[in-house]
């Protein structure tokens, strides 16, 4: 049986779509324990707007789970690989705007590879080069 057609692989993809509801609900009732995953510096004076924005940033972390588990449970094999793998972008993004502060990068980038790989494996992109052209299995 090829790789990408394992329902391990599948189901490992619903459990990561779970640790973007939990970063996302965190955000929305926790704004300051989220805020500590960023590392950033979050004034006295601007609380009211930062506590906004980690809603924001709760609301879209809570959007892409579902968005996973909607291609896992109701969608094809490649919708899910391509969510997953725009996840990890959204991880790395992340990432990228706490590396300009100078820290907090790596508690985003420590785990975008796994969203990127576990995307590429349902693609097939480890079955090999005509399965992943293709599409066919």
């Amino acid at each position: 049986m090829p790789l990408s057609q394992s329902s391990i692989i599948r189901m490992m993809a619903t459990a990561l779509a779970t640790l973007f509801v939990g970063f996302g609900i965190n955000a929305i009732f926790n704004p300051d324990g989220a805020l500590a995953i960023f590392e950033l510096p979050a004034p006295p004076a601007d609380r009211v707007l930062v506590d906004s924005l980690m809603a924001v940033y709760g609301i879209r972390n809570v959007f892409i789970g579902f968005a996973i588990y909607a291609s896992s449970f109701l969608g094809t094999a490649r919708s899910l690989g391509w969510t997953l793998i725009a996840a990890s972008a959204v991880a790395f993004g992340d990432g990228a705007i706490c590396w300009t502060h100078g820290h907090g990068q790596w508690g985003h980038w420590q785990y975008a590879p796994m969203f990127t790989l576990l995307g590429s494996m349902i693609l097939g992109v480890f079955d090999g080069p005509w399965a992943f052209l293709t599409g066919q299995k």
